[in-house]
């Protein structure tokens, strides 16, 4: 089993940023990529960016690529989030999520969710 803490939500004025974090512990030798994900209210979970650790690949979804940079400490297993230029539509609970597939962006693939934080961005 891995557990997965995340950090570092909070309420920010728009075009501001946030450094989110998540500490993984655990079985963490089975996990091959972790991700963020984040859900609106009345939307699906939707996928924002994830890390390979076996390869070091990274990729972001179209709606925050450029802003948003994903980043990791392997040995520490401790994942972030740097989130720049934050816009309204990006407020939502975001959840650290760890897989042992490789550079998957379907939540269905992750077995493993922290319990979320909380990101609003005002206008």
């Amino acid at each position: 089993q891995v557990t997965l803490v995340e950090s570092g939500g909070g309420l920010v004025q728009a075009g501001g940023s946030l450094r989110l974090s998540c500490a993984a512990s655990g079985r963490t030798a089975i996990i091959d990529t972790m991700g963020w994900f984040r859900q609106a209210p009345g939307k699906e979970r939707e996928f924002v960016a994830l890390i390979s650790w076996s390869g070091g690949n990274t990729a972001h979804a179209d709606s925050v690529r450029g802003r948003f940079t994903i980043s990791g400490d392997k040995a520490r297993n401790t994942m972030y989030l740097q989130m720049n230029s934050l816009k309204p539509e990006d407020t939502a609970v975001y959840y650290c999520a760890a897989s042992r597939i490789y550079l998957n962006t379907r939540a269905v693939n992750y077995d493993n969710w922290g319990q979320g934080t909380q990101v609003t961005v005002s206008s």
